[in-house]
């Protein structure tokens, strides 16, 4: 009796200290020191369910943390900061621990995630830098400097400006103001494509070439067709333009549809060189048939994923992995960042680049 008695307190001396450790499951198995992922409620809010890349981050990080354990609460704020504001307030509300921020507005979050910080609550800015704040602990994004250089180079490359070809006319289409990405999508092309504007090898007639000039709302497909039908009028009834500038996929479908208003797309009146950015499939399609050059692929499986390693990280008390803390300078401070590496996709790559590697199926792409 006495054996059995000290084999019991002996077990449940080991129970105690695996406790101590970290714990025990529900089964009863020893697991390692920290919180168990399926306490823990992380908060994602996405900008907007229009475009089908934020739809696309927004499912890839749901079943990325709900495979690791996690309560997700996905929220969609459809272009309206109030809403992503009111949003977030339901996320701390509900007790999120960590929160995935891709903001509509960089400037506009900076009163609610104070809250966040009051509350410990940990937050990554998603792909879009948050604006003037402490509050914001990561940032989790593409090089986006590297996509306009990319934008330029294709550019550059297929004009052939690098021999002294030229003069080619060239416009810009940008995404909105509130964007921070955009100072680097249009600082990183502008680095390859300015110095050919100011020897005179691009022309750009309509003479707009800031970034407050050539900026397009919320990256609105319609807002795009509309400047460019102004800018074709005004500009273009005789004249070829051989390259558009466009530093997303939206954008580019938008000036998609105002040149082939006026008769683009025909062999006696081509298609400028077009680029773009996401790889959107209506973009893809575009590329097979000839209507646009190249999108930049930013392979938002891979971005989810660093998401889901820096909440890991984050639950378990640990620094997330980052590769820059230099470049992103949120007006309060440098924000530690995680950057990923963008290419471009043509007519040439799409199929090894997106469907071999399983992003799209080609039936996606019909």
């Amino acid at each position: 009796m006495k054996k059995i008695i000290s084999l019991v307190l002996s077990a449940t001396l080991v129970m105690t200290a695996l406790i101590g450790c970290g714990g025990v499951n529900s089964d009863g198995e020893p697991q390692a020191e920290g919180v168990e992922s399926k306490d823990i409620i992380v908060g994602v809010s996405m900008p907007t369910k229009s475009l089908q890349r934020w739809n696309q981050d927004g499912a890839n990080m749901e079943v990325s943390l709900k495979a690791k354990g996690y309560k997700v609460d996905l929220q969609f704020a459809e272009n309206e900061v109030e809403t992503q504001v009111n949003q977030i307030e339901n996320m701390i509300t509900k007790g999120a621990k960590v929160l995935v921020v891709g903001s509509i507005d960089g400037g506009a979050l900076s009163s609610v995630l104070e809250d966040a910080k009051a509350e410990g609550i940990k937050v990554i800015a998603y792909d879009r830098l948050i604006m003037n704040t402490d509050a914001v602990n990561y940032y989790a994004t593409f090089d986006n400097f590297s996509v306009g250089v990319i934008q330029g180079e294709y550019i550059e490359e297929k004009l052939g400006l690098k021999d002294g070809a030229g003069p080619f006319n060239i416009e810009i289409a940008t995404g909105p103001l509130d964007d921070n990405n955009v100072v680097y999508f249009y600082g990183g092309a502008m680095s390859i494509l300015q110095p050919y504007i100011d020897n005179g090898q691009l022309v750009v007639k309509s003479g707009q070439t800031t970034r407050e000039q050539c900026a397009t709302p919320n990256w609105d497909e319609k807002e795009a067709q509309s400047r460019m039908d102004n800018i074709i009028t005004a500009n273009y009834t005789s004249d070829k333009l051989d390259a558009v500038l466009c530093s997303n996929d939206s954008v580019s479908l938008g000036v998609q549809s105002s040149l082939k208003s006026v008769g683009f797309g025909t062999a006696d009146k081509p298609m400028p060189i077009l680029t773009g950015q996401d790889v959107n499939i209506a973009n893809v399609k575009a590329i097979v048939a000839g209507d646009q050059s190249m999108s930049v692929f930013k392979d938002t499986r891979a971005l989810s994923e660093k998401v889901v390693e820096m909440v890991d990280s984050i639950a378990n008390q640990k620094e997330p992995e980052v590769n820059d803390t230099e470049t992103y300078n949120n007006g309060t401070y440098v924000v530690p960042s995680y950057l990923l590496k963008p290419e471009f996709v043509d007519g040439s790559n799409y199929k090894s680049l997106l469907i071999d590697s399983g992003y799209y199926t080609e039936d996606q792409l019909k």
